[in-house]
């Protein structure tokens, strides 16, 4: 618990200075040169890479958009539920629907335009900063993965599930960059307040596990606690 405040400190604090250097101008030449890092000398439409890169990067940014994160959130919560983890399931919900609303108004609160440097290679329509995508998806990934550790009692399962919610956070966070949708700062404002909320979770995860609030890894399918069984009798 004091390792997870300890990074929920972290990211909160990371956030808190990007967006002091955002808000006072002084990451834009950072944010310009990444852009420009990946696009063709001369041409800021033209992304690097082969035209298949391209597809790559706008189906892999799809994962993060909110469409995609409510289904795998309603995915999750249901086999919670039907696994008799409902006090998991609510949680996933609360913990996911949290995390969209504060990232939309920290959106309302910062009014940073879209980069303008490069072509946009996806239509978009919302505010800069943070990337709802990358921080949709430390919130929603980084969660669901803690929520797995917390509820599964196998180490292999522990370590592929944040393992792959790692891996996918990352993964939309570049592609926002590579399309030229978000400024590098705004992606990584996304991902320090998108890892403190998972972490937050976690705290919370733990601290209503120990007063039996919600489910651990020893819930049976009724959603309690497993009994052990009733000793044999034995004959006269």
């Amino acid at each position: 618990m004091l390792l997870a405040l300890l990074g929920a400190a972290l990211g909160l604090l990371a956030f808190a200075l990007i967006a002091d250097e955002v808000a006072e101008g002084e990451t834009h030449a950072f944010d310009e040169a990444v852009l420009l890092a990946f696009r063709a000398p001369g041409d800021p439409a033209d992304p690097l890479g082969p035209p298949w890169l391209e597809i790559i990067m706008r189906d892999v940014t799809a994962l993060g958009g909110t469409t995609v994160l409510t289904l795998i959130t309603l995915i999750v919560a249901g086999f919670l539920a039907m696994d008799g983890k409902r006090a998991a399931a609510l949680f996933v919900l609360v913990a996911a629907s949290g995390g969209g609303l504060l990232s939309y108004a920290l959106k309302l609160g910062f009014e940073r335009p879209r980069p303008d440097l490069v072509a946009h290679l996806v239509d978009v329509s919302t505010l800069s900063f943070p990337s709802g995508h990358a921080m949709g998806s430390a919130v929603t990934f980084l969660t669901l993965g803690v929520l797995i550790v917390r509820t599964e009692s196998k180490r292999r399962i522990k370590a592929y599930a944040l393992a792959v919610a790692v891996g996918l956070t990352l993964l939309v966070g570049f592609s926002r960059v590579y399309l030229g949708v978000h400024w590098p700062t705004d992606v990584l404002a996304g991902w320090c307040a998108g890892s403190a909320w998972a972490l937050l979770c976690w705290i919370a995860v733990l601290l209503l596990q120990r007063r039996g609030k919600v489910e651990g890894a020893s819930a049976n399918g009724s959603g309690g606690p497993e009994r052990p069984a009733p000793p044999s009798s034995q004959s006269s």
